[in-house]
């Protein structure tokens, strides 16, 4: 017997992106479209009646727009959403609101433009499908009250390290959100698309006691800053200077299929740091990119930290890292912001 298909629903007021989705979900041969709807009731309707496992969902449609439309419709019937929107200033509003991930359209609809949106859209429907999505980042679920998230970390000179992947803006913002501003230095490598990582960085900036910035080669790596590497062509990696450490930002082929990599920033960690001198964590995601580069760190000396199965969207990467042995201590989301205050704070002893 063959494997099951993976169910979709199309939800877009364009009648040309309903078609143009529809031919290359059903292509890809593992995805059923069960049902298109040019608008959110009509998307209602067909979600009773079809009850899929994913669904497609634009943001800009008449009679209510697609953020709304997640605020009223997730709590009822959870179900995983890839937002496909021109409308890129709301993608964080639609992530807090419950969607999986956020795809702009292409601006170039040749064949070939085309053909790569399409590529990528099928690759994340088969990501959210395959993800535990029961328990996709309510933050009530996760316990973040504890107290020693609000103490100093001003005992830890060194920077923590982190990587992410699907579902890991809102696991990234999680712990950022909950963090004091004189914790140690953070460079992230989260897999976002180009541009995307600029707007990111600047909204979450917004919300967390530390500065969020996207970085630029040749920053300083530096207390009470996060610095978020850009999305595009370029990896990121971690140097040391005569007394403290900066970033490089340089142009290179994909590593694990990603440009930046995850791998690539733990990797360069490894080669640099000096004992407990950097933490690594690494967040929900699929496939395995960073897994190997944080064992590297692990075998020379750091602390390092990985979300566990429950509270991932997709438990991919972190597996990987927890079935190498990279993983010093396996923690719910909730718990990771604790750990690292604590751990900070233990360094002073």
């Amino acid at each position: 017997m063959g494997q099951k298909k993976i169910r979709a629903l199309i939800v877009d007021d364009s009648m040309f992106f309903r078609a143009a989705i529809s031919r290359a979900l059903t292509a890809a041969g593992d995805i059923e479209v069960v049902g298109e709807a040019y608008d959110p009731y009509d998307a209602r309707d067909k979600i009773v009646d079809t009850e899929p496992d994913v669904m497609t969902l634009d943001i800009e449609m008449p009679y209510m727009n697609g953020v709304d439309f997640l605020k009223v419709l997730l709590p009822q019937w959870p179900i995983p959403v890839v937002v496909v929107s021109s409308a890129r200033a709301r993608f964080r509003e639609a992530q807090e609101a419950g969607a999986l991930y956020c795809l702009p359209k292409p601006v170039d609809r040749s064949p070939g433009g085309m053909s790569e949106f399409m590529q990528e859209l099928v690759k994340h429907i088969r990501t959210v499908a395959a993800g535990t999505h029961s328990r996709y980042m309510k933050h009530e679920h996760y316990d973040t009250a504890d107290e020693a998230v609000t103490a100093s970390g001003a005992a830890f000179e060194g920077f923590i390290a982190l990587g992410a992947s699907t579902g890991g803006t809102q696991s990234t913002a999680l712990i950022l959100r909950a963090l004091p501003a004189d914790m140690p230095g953070m460079v992230i490598v989260q897999h976002m698309p180009p541009e995307f990582t600029r707007m990111y960085a600047e909204n979450l900036d917004k919300d967390c006691a530390m500065n969020v910035r996207e970085a630029k080669d040749g920053d300083v790596i530096q207390r009470g800053v996060a610095l978020i590497a850009p999305g595009g062509s370029r990896h990121l990696e971690v140097v040391r200077r005569a007394a403290d450490y900066g970033v490089r930002l340089y142009e290179g082929e994909k590593v694990n299929g990603h440009c930046p990599s995850v791998d690539v920033l733990f990797h360069s960690v490894a080669k640099v740091i000096r004992k407990n001198e950097a933490v690594g964590v690494i967040l929900t995601g699929m496939g395995a990119d960073g897994a190997k580069g944080l064992l590297a760190m692990r075998q020379k000396g750091c602390f390092t930290v990985g979300q566990d199965e429950k509270t991932c969207v997709v438990y991919g990467m972190p597996k990987e890292a927890y079935e190498l042995g990279a993983v010093t201590r396996q923690e719910p989301l909730g718990n990771i912001a604790s750990v690292l205050v604590r751990y900070a704070k233990d360094m002073r002893s």
